[in-house]
């Protein structure tokens, strides 16, 4: 039986899940800034410090009401880094060239239907 606790947990997975227009393993590409990334986690909505978000020129400035992913992002240079970003500045990446971060082996196993496949954890 799934305890109270577990099952307020997976309803708000769901639910994230069920907002979110992008799904954990999918490749991505930033509409203004071009660079790509790997969806790893997802924020239903703004998690991130006011900071952060003022450091954004307001002209710029996303909506925090929205679903904001974290991405195993790679820049021009290809150099890896984690980045934050919300669903109106993402596209799908449509390049097959391989997006390199050195966490994604930690948490995918390989692609499938275009998606990496997240790595299932042992018992």
């Amino acid at each position: 039986m799934i305890q109270p606790e577990m099952m307020r947990i997976l309803e708000h997975s769901n639910s994230i899940r069920a907002r979110a227009k992008f799904p954990i393993g999918q490749p991505v590409r930033h509409r203004i800034f071009g660079f790509r990334g790997v969806i790893f986690d997802v924020d239903p909505v703004f998690s991130n410090s006011d900071e952060w978000y003022e450091s954004i020129p307001e002209e710029m400035r996303p909506r925090k009401d929205q679903p904001f992913y974290h991405l195993f992002a790679e820049d021009h240079d290809k150099s890896p880094y984690i980045a934050y970003v919300s669903e109106q500045n993402l596209e799908l990446e449509e390049d097959d060239e391989p997006i390199y971060h050195p966490a994604m082996d930690d948490y995918f196993d390989g692609m499938k239907d275009g998606c990496f496949v997240v790595r299932q954890k042992a018992n």
